[in-house]
Order: structure tokens, then sequence, then C-alpha cells
């Protein structure tokens, strides 16, 4: 679509996020002073991209063989030999470390007749398909054909693994599969721009959950763009979280959502005392005694925030001291197009979300914590699947991100349903609050009806 200059757009009453920022008790990041909002249009988004098979299948071929996608992260294959099985939709990966510390991909597929070269996470010297035993090194040259005599047709240099491009950063893993994609450091430039204060790579994976929800990934992931449903589905956290005070700001491959904490929605309708904002953050019920309270003179934000750092500072020392704020308070959502989400600074948070193999009804969705560590770094996390019967807040290891994660599984399927039952062809989104959605959308159509690049692969 074209996009149009930027209107005057209706914001939020009360206080913005900008001026919340003046408030301040430590120096603000500039990554949190800048605004970079840009108007993504205002027609309705259709319903085709959620129910449509035919559309699921062009963003197997035109986005998923095309797009820069997080695999894993660097520190769950740190020995040469390692390697990674990353799956998405029809396609498998094999994410391999080698012998100089450098990372190749290569498809999963054996050149032979096409069995599946490693089923599982691992360690091998060659990757040696289980079939007939063809092999190849680490560096996805060939090593081995048994009986060599009987394929005389058969050249070295030809049955190489295919390369995918692969980038780090900040230690996570990213694959592409198409070799005349934009270079990952240009991809990535904005991201790594906004991140230049928050080191994740000298974090570690402290947990991994996964739960296959009943609608599309683009469903899921929606969920998780906008703080405009907060109202609506996490009322409870309405005292102490301002959701329409959120900036959006929207740069060409990434985008975030800012939605500040200690602060009370402008949708309340009351005005609640810092320890009753404090009792909403700390999720402590009616009946029940509030361990700490709010000094007279001292907004519950800045409170909490003092809270954070002496959490944080046995851990983190000087890092923890110096943090805004703004970064230990508030939700720092950023998407790397098209399903990678690291939220910024001591927010742990990191979503990814896909389909679940072919199935277009169906999606993965999965929480990583990535977090400091004392002294030696501890071994990452694997990865704790969630059956379908069991809630997010099952998992004991996301603390009370598992209840708020509850409320939004609530939705997701219920969104699928009703969007198949639907006689309206669009879904109708905000101009500014889900700008980020549209701008999910825009950034996806460039893929589905721009040049045909990994089509056929």
């Amino acid at each position: 679509m074209t996009m149009q200059a930027d209107p005057e757009i209706a914001r939020s009453p009360g206080v913005t996020y900008q001026q919340l920022l003046d408030a301040d008790t430590k120096p603000v990041p500039a990554a949190l002073r800048a605004e970079h909002w840009s108007h993504q249009g205002d027609e309705d988004v259709s319903i085709d991209r959620y129910i449509s098979r035919e559309w699921h299948d062009k963003e197997v071929k035109r986005l998923w063989t095309r797009a820069w996608q997080y695999a894993c992260r660097e520190e769950e294959i740190p020995e040469p030999g390692d390697y990674y099985v990353y799956e998405i939709t029809r396609w498998s990966f094999l994410v391999v470390r080698q012998p100089d510390g450098s990372i190749k991909a290569f498809p999963n597929a054996c050149l032979h007749r096409g069995r599946r070269l490693k089923d599982f996470d691992g360690n091998c010297s060659e990757i040696r398909c289980a079939f007939h035993g063809f092999a190849w090194r680490l560096d996805g040259s060939l090593q081995d054909i048994p009986a060599r005599w009987d394929f005389p047709q058969v050249e070295d240099e030809a049955f190489h693994l295919h390369d995918c491009q692969v980038g780090t950063w900040a230690g996570f893993v990213f694959i592409n599969p198409d070799p005349d994609a934009t270079p990952f450091d240009e991809y990535i430039a904005d991201l790594r721009e906004q991140f230049a204060d928050w080191d994740l790579g000298s974090y570690y994976k402290q947990a991994h959950i996964a739960k296959v929800i009943d609608a599309n990934w683009k469903i899921v992931q929606e969920a998780f763009c906008e703080a405009y449903h907060v109202n609506g589905t996490h009322p409870l956290v309405m005292p102490y979280l301002g959701d329409t005070n959120s900036q959006i700001d929207i740069w060409d491959n990434c985008s975030r959502v800012i939605t500040p904490g200690g602060t009370p929605s402008p949708l309340l309708g009351y005005e609640p005392t810092p320890d009753e904002m404090l009792a909403a953050m700390l999720d402590v019920r009616h009946d029940q005694e509030l361990p700490v309270h709010v000094p007279e003179g001292t907004t519950m934000r800045a409170f909490a925030a003092e809270m954070a750092r002496r959490r944080w500072a046995p851990i983190d020392g000087e890092r923890a001291e110096r943090m805004s704020d703004a970064e230990l308070m508030d939700s720092l959502d950023y998407t790397l197009f098209p399903n990678f989400h690291p939220w910024g600074a001591y927010n742990r948070i990191v979503y990814r979300f896909r389909p679940n193999g072919d199935n277009h009804r169906q999606a993965i969705m999965e929480c990583i914590f990535v977090s400091p560590y004392e002294g030696e770094r501890p071994p990452p996390a694997s990865i704790h699947w969630l059956s379908a019967d069991e809630r997010f807040s099952a998992a004991e290891e996301i603390g009370m991100l598992g209840k708020v994660f509850d409320g939004d599984l609530y939705n997701m399927a219920n969104v699928q349903k009703g969007l198949e039952a639907t006689f309206k062809p669009g879904v109708t989104l905000s101009i500014y609050q889900e700008s980020k959605v549209r701008w999910l959308h825009n950034k996806l159509t460039e893929f589905i009806e721009g040049p045909a690049g990994g089509e056929g692969k």
C-alpha cells in the first residue's frame, strides 16, 4: 500500500510517555527519547490472512523462505559439532556450530532420498543420514557416499548442502534460506541501535515455555502488539499500567510499543492511591496486607523502580544502579519482522510466534526469559512444552506473567472461531494504538506481493 503523510492523530488524554520520562529519577537512554511513528493506513485487514489456506500457502513459499528468523540462542550450540533443529511450517533446518566457532545452517534433508538428516538437537562429528549413510562434513561439504561407484553422476560440489544465510545478534542466532535476502547486519540495524544500552548477549536463557494455540500465528502475535486490549482482557492491572498512554514507534524492519508502568490507565475512571497501584502491581489481594508502602512524597513509579534496582543490584551491580525508572518499570516490547519480540532493558521477556507446522489454524507461542547471572554462565533452559489442557500459569518459571497469558489465551482461539464465522470481510484496526499490527501486515504484504524471491524453493 502507499503510505500517507502523518495526519493529526488522536492520542490518549492525560500524561504522555515523554512527560513521564521528564520525571524520571535517573538519566533516560536516548532510545526511549526517540519518537518514530508513521501512519500505516486505515484500511481493514482481510480476514483471509487468518483463515485462508491459500494465504497460508503463500506465507510458506514467500515469507518463511525469505525472512530473517530467530532459530536458537548461541549458548544452545556452544561446542563444535553442536546442532539445533529449527522448524517453520513445512521446512526444517540444521543450525550447526563449526570447528572455528562460526555457525552455519542447512536444510534438514538428505540430498539422496530426502530423509531428515537429524531428528533431535545434539552433537555430531559429521552429518550422516540414517537411511543410506550419505554423509557431509560440518561445513556442508560432501564427505561420503556408500558404494560411491554406483553414483557416477554425482559431483561433490553439486552435492554440498545448501547454505542458508546466518546472522547473530545479542546471543540470538538468525537464519534466512534466501541467498538474495538483505544482509543481516543491514536488516537488524535499527533494532541494534535501539538496544545499544541493553546487552542481551551477556544474559543466559533462564526459561523457555512453549504452547500450541488453536489460532493463526498472526492472531497470537497481534495480542502482544498493542496494549489497547488491557482494559477488556487484563482489567486488574489498570491501576498501575498506562495502557492507552503507550507510545508506538515504527522503523522499517522493527517496531515497538512502550507501555508505561507505575501510572494508572486513563480508562480506569478513578485516581488510585500510590498504595493501590503498588498492590495491583504486586498482585496483593484486598484481604491481604501490603508488604511495603509508598512513602509520602514519592510516586509509586519511582518507588517501585527503586525496589527493582535493589533486587537486581546484587547480580548486576553498577548497571542496575544506573537504570532509569522507565527501563525498570515499562513494557518495552520490540518486534523484528516477522515474529521475533525481544523486550528492552530489564524486561527479560522474548517472544516468538510461528505456525504449528503446516496448520494455518494453529500457532506455537514461545516465551523465553533471558536474565543476568553471577559467576559462570548457567546452562540454557530446555523447552517446557505445556499440554493442551495446561494454562500458562502452570509454568512456575515465568511467575506472574503466566496469569497474564491465561487472559490472553482465552481470547485467541475465540478470535479464530469468530473470524471463521463472520460475514465481515476485514478486521478493523485503530489508527495509532494498533498501528504496530498494521505495520506487521504492511510488511507481510511486501513479502507476499513483492518480487518472487524464494517462491518455489
